[in-house]
């Protein structure tokens, strides 16, 4: 009985090995690709550094808010994945200066799907703004989609850029704003056509002549995105134009 015991152990401790150096593989993978990620750009920091004249910046631990004078509205913004989050504080600082007081959420390790409920708890912050909205880039879109519908009640509107909501919206009582570019070569036109029935039944769809899936943020081209035919600042300005109108 005792040698049956003793041939036991040297398969135990192969088979332990062996789920040891699997774990360690799958560490140093998840290492390599959460390392791998889109960097904001000089125009990024440059925004945060020195914000347009009527906008203030605060900056909190996982967030930074883009405040206008008078706000007429707030959103909450989830970061496309893999992308570094300050990427995007061009396209706040256009929104704030459209009136809508913008509060940018960072991810953990870039990735929205780490953190959905980041959203939770920031309107209470801003006790003066009454409308809000939660919105976000590509997979950030997906995630705060994924919020709205796990909160109902908690904001008034979902936009997305470049995106698609996963989750059943349409009987949320939320209103819902679609934009994307022409030229996105990275956005699944498959899954988009296929989620489309998930948002309200008035949903706005507004589509951007000769843009991209990259230019909505400040990170460089994205691989696999298509040729734009307009500038990065023009498709934000269009952008937040659009935003700023269907949340006033």
């Amino acid at each position: 009985m005792t040698g049956h015991r003793e041939a036991k152990r040297p398969r135990l401790r192969r088979v332990l090995r062996i789920v040891l150096i699997l774990l360690v593989l799958l560490a140093a993978a998840a290492a390599v690709y959460t390392a791998d990620y889109y960097h904001a750009d000089e125009s990024a920091r440059a925004c945060l550094e020195t914000p347009a004249p009527g906008i203030m910046t605060e900056t909190s631990k996982g967030k930074i808010a883009f405040i206008p004078e008078e706000p007429k509205a707030g959103l909450i913004f989830y970061p496309g994945g893999k992308v570094e989050y300050t990427a995007y504080a061009p396209l706040m600082e256009k929104l704030a200066q459209e009136g809508i007081l913008c509060v940018l959420l960072k991810m953990p390790l870039n990735l929205a799907v780490l953190d959905r409920n980041a959203a939770e708890g920031v309107a209470d912050e801003y006790p003066a703004v009454s409308r809000w909205a939660v919105g976000g880039h590509s997979l950030g879109g997906v995630m705060a989609a994924s919020y709205a519908a796990g909160h109902p009640g908690s904001v008034d509107a979902l936009v997305l850029l470049a995106s698609y909501s996963t989750a059943d919206l349409t009987d949320k009582g939320i209103d819902a704003l679609s934009i994307y570019g022409t030229e996105d070569g990275v956005l699944s036109t498959a899954a988009y056509e296929k989620n489309r029935a998930n948002l309200p039944a008035d949903s706005s769809e507004t589509v951007i002549d000769g843009g991209c899936h990259s230019y909505f943020g400040n990170y460089g081209m994205q691989k696999g995105d298509g040729e734009p035919y307009m500038s990065r600042e023009e498709q934000q300005l269009f952008t937040a134009v659009a935003v700023a109108e269907f949340l006033s």
